[in-house]
């Protein structure tokens, strides 16, 4: 693909200001675009593949603040070679660019869609896929606890704000910046959810 080759060709100096950190008011409209793109996913790769679909992120909560970026959870089968090529085949029929991320403990399926060599275009995803035991969901004990707890949404809207202004061309950077805070939120989501289903 032409488009990610251009992209994979810049620094992340350039990159940064390409796709600068930009914090929004919440979109209500957010919802239903995660709805359609899960529905368009889920279409493309199958029920066998696509075992649970969940929306996280800062636009999964309600009222928050958030980089207008929709950011999906896919469950899927354990890895093996054949199905992440087949993944990979069928997500870039649909203009996802594949990453393989390696910031956890385990190296997970990372797919963007809405960036291109002139900026950012249309809407934006980000797409997690991992098997059920990775450590990709406790991302969900976060939401859940956000969506919850109002006092500690706006904690973090306000850390967001003043980290963007900081790092605005620094996406590494201002993930990084919010590590603790994120920890921090949530071990207190799994000591008060430990009981129920994510």
């Amino acid at each position: 693909m032409i488009i990610e080759n251009k992209l994979k060709d810049l620094t992340p100096k350039e990159l940064g200001k390409l796709f600068p950190i930009q914090i929004v008011p919440y979109d209500t409209n957010w919802v239903s675009i995660f709805d359609s793109e899960s529905a368009k996913i889920k279409d493309v790769l199958g029920e066998r593949i696509v075992l649970k679909i969940e929306h996280f992120g800062s636009t999964a909560i309600e009222g928050l603040a958030a980089k207008p970026t929709i950011d999906i959870l896919i469950e899927i089968p354990p890895l093996t070679d054949a199905l992440k090529e087949l993944i990979i085949d069928k997500m870039s029929a649909i203009g996802y660019i594949f990453i393989w991320r390696t910031d956890e403990n385990i190296p997970y399926m990372h797919f963007v869609k809405g960036y291109t060599v002139d900026g950012f275009k249309g809407s934006v995803f980000h797409l997690h896929l991992g098997d059920k035991y990775h450590s990709l969901w406790d991302r969900i004990y976060f939401r859940n606890y956000l969506r919850q707890n109002k006092d500690v949404a706006e904690k973090y809207e306000a850390l967001k704000y003043s980290l963007a202004k900081e790092f605005k061309f620094d996406r590494e950077a201002y993930t990084n910046a919010k590590g603790q805070f994120v920890k921090r939120i949530t071990e207190l989501a799994k000591k008060e959810f430990q009981n129920h289903l994510k």
